[in-house]
């Protein structure tokens, strides 16, 4: 059983986070600690010049109100919102923060997977903690 349990999250309505928290709820010793982490992608910045920035606040301010309704499921649970590449920033998390186990969501996957590795496929490859992955 972990300790100390990562959950990185889509914070959308499109996809179901809900099988994640489930797991981790199922994973964790008595007293662990868990952390809700969602990672925005970087803008580009001539993309970033055309967004008003009530728009990126609002959206921001979206993410944070999904992923606190997330945390309610889970005893002892923070949420963070980092920006980065996903499956970078969610291993350098874990790294950083003495995370023992990560339980990532993946998809069935595509074309593109094959070439580029879905976020999932990165963090199982480069953890140095446990990964479960929820198909």
């Amino acid at each position: 059983m972990y300790k100390n349990i990562l959950v990185p999250v889509i914070a959308d309505e499109e996809h179901d986070n809900h099988a994640s928290l489930r797991a981790a709820e199922k994973l964790a010793a008595d007293g662990a600690k868990f952390t809700i982490l969602h990672v925005m992608e970087p803008i580009p910045s001539f993309v970033l010049a055309e967004i008003p920035s009530d728009v990126l606040s609002r959206t921001r301010g979206e993410i944070e109100v999904a992923m606190s309704r997330m945390a309610q499921s889970l005893l002892d649970c923070e949420t963070k919102l980092i920006s980065g590449h996903a499956g970078r920033a969610i291993i350098d998390y874990a790294d950083e923060n003495g995370v023992d186990c990560i339980v990532v969501a993946s998809h069935r996957p595509g074309v593109t997977d094959y070439f580029f590795g879905s976020t999932a496929a990165r963090v199982v490859r480069h953890a140095k903690c446990s990964v479960h992955v929820v198909r």
